[in-house]
Parts: structure tokens; C-alpha cells; sequence
């Protein structure tokens, strides 16, 4: 399952799996705990693959971010959890992402990357990086 299929509903705890449209919005599946729910078309949703993250030259995608973590953490879980004090979620993305932007990168965010990281990968979904994406970045 690619991350285009995995949104993130405001005002929601976790993540969601993409299931099937409808008149007024989309049907969606928990990660945690399986529960369908409808949402409408004027809540406030993110689909995985169009968020990315600042750094000092350009933005990275979410999925690249994902991969960057997947190799510091050698495929297995985040090393700290996402309710880490704020120095310590910084200290950990900097190994992660050495350039990233920390005026626009908040704590907050942080915490989300590393809990969706983790929600993913208990999910056993750790292909962050489609094809077509992997085949771009080498032309």
C-alpha cells in the first residue's frame, strides 16, 4: 500500500487508510483499531504523499523522510517515542534530516513524522517510495 492511499484527518488521532468515495466525501479505515468512518468533503484531510518537509533547500517529501528514518533505524521502530521532550525530538530528526529547516519544522510536526513513522510500520507498511518516484530522482 503506497502513502497516496494514507491520509491524515484533522481533529482525528492516527492514520487513515483510503477506502472508496462517495457523493459527499470518502469512506476511511482506521490503522489503530479498523473502525470505518465517513468523512466529508469539507474536513480538513491530508493524503501522506503530498505532505512535505522544509529543509534549508527545498522540501522533501514525507515518504522520502520516511525511508531517511527506516535507514537510521534499520527497518525497525523509532528509537525514541513521539511524547519525547522537544530537544530530544529535535536532536532525533536532525540525525535523521541534518538540514532541515528549524524555523518552519515545529515540535509538533516532529512528533507526527515519528508517530506516523511508527503507525506505518506496525501496520507493516515500509514501502514509502513508489517506483515511479524511485525512477525520477535517478534521470
Amino acid at each position: 500500500m503506497s502513502l497516496d492511499k494514507i491520509l491524515s484527518i484533522g481533529g482525528k488521532p492516527g492514520l487513515y487508510q483510503l477506502l472508496t468515495q462517495t457523493r459527499s466525501g470518502f469512506v476511511a479505515e482506521s490503522l489503530l483499531d479498523r473502525k470505518r468512518i465517513t468523512i466529508s468533503a469539507h474536513s480538513n484531510v491530508s493524503v501522506l504523499s503530498e505532505i512535505a518537509i522544509y529543509t534549508l533547500e527545498e522540501e522533501i517529501p514525507l515518504g522520502e523522510v520516511f525511508q531517511k528514518i527506516q535507514l537510521k533505524e534499520k527497518g525497525g521502530k523509532t528509537s525514541i517515542g513521539h511524547k519525547e521532550d522537544k530537544l530530544k525530538l529535535e536532536e532525533y530528526f536532525f540525525e535523521v534530516l541534518p538540514d532541515y529547516d528549524e524555523d518552519r519544522v515545529y515540535a509538533s510536526d516532529i512528533k507526527k513524522v515519528i508517530q506516523w513513522y511508527n503507525i506505518l510500520h506496525e501496520q507493516g507498511i515500509t514501502e514509502f517510495i513508489s517506483d515511479s518516484e524511485d525512477t525520477q530522482e535517478e534521470e
